[in-house]
């Protein structure tokens, strides 16, 4: 019997989910030596040999465009940053971080504002207004009125979208907007202590009824950037990249150089100051991590 292509689903306990080519979706165990030396995610291409109707051997795991490793997911076109506008509040920090993990994998960053309902206009206003100076898409929703959600819908169609987020923004409810039969668990924030609490366990990727896929994920309110060179950290954020062709020196860190191009961009008001500010502490985090490495 002829080996086939599919995509992975979902994995527990060695068993993954694989959707083939006609749609359905078989349980796959892999080969031993793919077990051993490579761990399957999901959103990998593999080549399966059907042993049932229902079931199959994972035979090899196709080179990966893309991958990130929390959320752990594989061949990404994009990552959906979603960040509630209250309950909890927003963590700018947090969704730079993100936003730099999405440049420094090549996924098509965006930024999805949810619920909008909670806060007075101004407060979306004012973050979109951060992060489309950046540069970025910036989607407004609200999960429970359907606000937005014909946008998302169409941002996330034909593509693998990987939403990524603190517990309790509403990813699974946005989701679920976006197409009601996914049935998503959602969870309600701690009123004690302002966080979301962790609805979704795994990294799945869902099939859309409007093309594509998303990667539903366990929410996280920290995320480490270990693999990145603090030098390279001004070309993640698109607005820095844009005014740093300005600087004097090729090597500037926008600190204190002279003549720094990043600098006066953000005394002009091309660059927010929560991005400039997050771009250093971000700088000071790597070059930290760098030194306790060596």
């Amino acid at each position: 019997m002829a080996s086939e292509l599919g995509i992975v689903l979902r994995g527990v306990g060695g068993i993954y989910d694989v959707e083939t080519s006609g749609g359905k979706v078989i349980r796959c165990r892999p080969r031993g030596r793919i077990k051993q030396s490579l761990a399957i995610l999901a959103g990998d291409r593999v080549r399966y040999l059907p042993l049932s109707e229902n079931e199959g051997v994972i035979e090899e795991v196709l080179p990966r465009t893309t991958v990130i490793y929390r959320p752990a997911v594989a061949n990404v076109d994009q990552l959906i940053v979603v960040s509630a506008c209250a309950r909890p509040d927003p963590q700018l920090m947090l969704i730079d971080k993100l936003l730099v993990l999405a440049e420094s994998r090549g996924l098509r960053p965006v930024v999805c504002l949810n619920k909008v309902d909670l806060v007075p206009e101004s407060v979306p206003e004012e973050l979109t207004a951060i992060y489309e100076r950046a540069g970025y898409l910036v989607l407004r929703c609200s999960a429970k009125f359907g606000v937005g959600i014909d946008q998302l819908r169409r941002c996330l169609e034909g593509k693998t979208s990987s939403f990524a987020g603190p517990s309790g923004a509403g990813k699974s409810s946005l989701l679920n907007a976006v197409q009601p039969g996914l049935r998503l668990t959602t969870g309600k924030v701690s009123r004690k202590t302002g966080r979301g609490r962790q609805t979704t366990r795994q990294v799945a990727l869902l099939p859309l009824e409007c093309g594509g896929y998303v990667a539903d994920t366990p929410g996280f309110s920290q995320l480490r950037l270990d693999d990145l060179d603090g030098v390279e950290l001004d070309s993640y954020f698109p607005e820095l990249r844009k005014h740093k062709v300005n600087c004097r020196f090729t090597s500037c860190l926008h600190r204190s150089e002279p003549d720094c191009g990043v600098k006066e961009a953000l005394a002009d008001g091309r660059i927010a100051p929560s991005r400039y500010e997050n771009y250093l502490l971000l700088l000071d985090e790597l070059e930290q991590q760098a030194r306790t490495r060596y």
